[in-house]
């Protein structure tokens, strides 16, 4: 199927998004000659724009194969995870063994730390290891369609730091090596009954450096995550200081641990980053490192790539749709070329203010390069990016694009969902660092966002929540529903 829309394609469709497609009328249809055969590098292309989970046909049409769109074997299937990541939970619950036993979790200045989702593995403990085979076992045999089970750390802490675990990271020179031997071992216990099954782990925070000793086993997958990492500069040649410490004390780079877990491994995955979690809306300079950030994962055997991005089930601002569509490109062909795919979905999706959301890309990738302004994937919008003359220069260039498009209802309407970018920063800084809190000006901006169907500004609460945050003065809405609160929050 992948061959067929190639062809249309190669004879002038475009797919940019679930609701938007070129396709040409013609009275007329030859077929060209063509000899063309395409093998991906990547075995598993993945991201999280919520377009391609609800529509499983676009995200065939964009060659996507991972978690998220729920793809039906007679289009290609899909990747299907169970358990997706940060599984210590779900492996040895705190509910059931947390009272009876905390010997079985992570250990921190000597005594068990027992909180759910906050709670690692006491890995080096037998019994953890026997209960964590059977509840993966019994996941397994509850969902028969799995490719791939996530057994990987919590989101929240170090590792165990008992006596037992810190000698093997010692030995090992990173704790992955600890979680290697634990999940070679679920591995190798479950490999008989679930032959064709990859166990998934992470080399994450703590666990990204690559260990001395042990190994993956050959079905088992470890997804190397760039969270530290500044996205502004591509990872080989960024300046920024984000280097994780080992046991021993030196310092380990993420490009460094790339190079390595790429000769370590032979399916190395990745977990990359390519929005602004705590501000959803605010521009994010990533356009120009997509590319060579791609190619350095290819260059250094990796196999797959998921690109957490802006999961919002109804979607954001920034340009999310144009990005989408040049990371699907990318995740099938490295060297893909972009500039071309940017101007043919500027072009066709924004019309004639097309060439005016290139000048806005262009001014603020070449901020960030000029003044060598490094950006993460969490950082507040009180920044030198985000200064009041630059926005005042993607303001300025975002009038022309609304005057292009004047007559144009609908490239008139994108332009001004996408203007909601720059309104969100200046507002909230304007708040937050001037002291200048505007509860009219923040209501209108809350009744346009909710016109234009958007929901999720910050990754971790509702709208709702981060609208209350502005109006009582504070950043994040996380002050008053932390993100691992159990509770958690509902999203109407």
């Amino acid at each position: 199927i992948y061959g067929v829309y190639e062809l249309l394609e190669q004879m002038g469709c475009r797919f940019f998004t679930a609701t938007c497609e070129k396709v040409p009328c013609e009275t007329e249809l030859p077929a060209p000659e063509l000899h063309i055969r395409q093998k991906p590098v990547l075995e598993y292309r993945d991201h999280n724009y919520y377009e391609f989970a609800q529509n499983p046909r676009f995200a065939v049409k964009a060659r996507i194969n991972g978690q998220f769109p729920p793809i039906k074997e007679k289009f290609g299937g899909h990747m299907s995870y169970t358990w997706f990541v940060h599984t210590f939970e779900q492996l040895v619950p705190t509910e059931v063994y947390g009272q009876s036993h905390p010997e079985y979790f992570a250990m921190y200045d000597g005594k068990r730390k027992v909180l759910k989702h906050q709670s690692q593995l006491c890995l080096s403990n037998p019994e953890v290891l026997k209960i964590a085979i059977e509840s993966a076992r019994a996941a397994l045999r509850a969902h028969p369609e799995t490719r791939i089970i996530s057994i990987s750390q919590n989101d929240f802490m170090p590792g165990c730091q008992c006596p037992a675990c810190l000698k093997i990271d010692e030995e090992e020179g990173s704790p992955a090596g600890l979680l290697l031997r634990f999940v070679n071992a679920v591995a190798q216990a479950l490999e008989e009954e679930f032959p064709e099954v990859i166990f998934d782990t992470l080399a994450y925070q703590y666990t990204r450096p690559v260990p001395r000793i042990t190994h993956p086993r050959h079905n088992v997958c470890v997804r190397l995550c760039s969270i530290e990492c500044c996205f502004a500069h591509p990872f080989e040649t960024c300046d920024d200081d984000r280097s994780l410490t080992r046991p021993d004390g030196s310092k380990s780079s993420f490009i460094n641990d790339l190079r390595e877990w790429g000769a370590f491994h032979d399916r190395l995955y990745i977990w990359d980053y390519t929005t602004c979690f705590a501000h959803y809306p605010a521009p994010f300079p990533n356009w120009r490192t997509l590319q060579p950030n791609m190619r350095a994962f290819v260059k250094n055997n990796v196999k797959g790539v998921f690109e957490q991005a802006n999961g919002a089930k109804k979607g954001g601002v920034d340009f999310n749709e144009l990005r989408a569509y040049v990371i699907s490109k990318l995740l099938w062909d490295a060297d893909t070329d972009v500039q071309r795919h940017i101007q043919e979905f500027t072009d066709y999706y924004y019309g004639a203010a097309g060439p005016y959301v290139r000048e806005y890309i262009d001014a603020l990738c070449d901020k960030a390069e000029r003044e060598d302004i490094h950006v993460g994937f969490n950082d507040s919008t009180d920044t030198p990016l985000y200064s009041e003359e630059m926005l005042d220069l993607l303001d300025g260039i975002m009038d022309k694009a609304e005057r292009a498009v004047r007559g144009d209802a609908l490239r008139l309407w994108r332009i001004g969902k996408a203007r909601l970018s720059v309104r969100y920063v200046r507002m909230k800084n304007n708040a937050m660092l001037k002291n200048q809190l505007d509860p009219e000006q923040v209501n209108q901006f809350f009744t346009d966002w909710r016109a234009y169907g958007l929901s999720r500004i910050d990754e971790w609460v509702s709208m709702q929540t981060t609208h209350r945050a502005l109006l009582k003065n504070v950043w994040r809405g996380t002050e008053f529903y932390p993100y691992w609160n159990e509770e958690g929050e509902e999203e109407f």
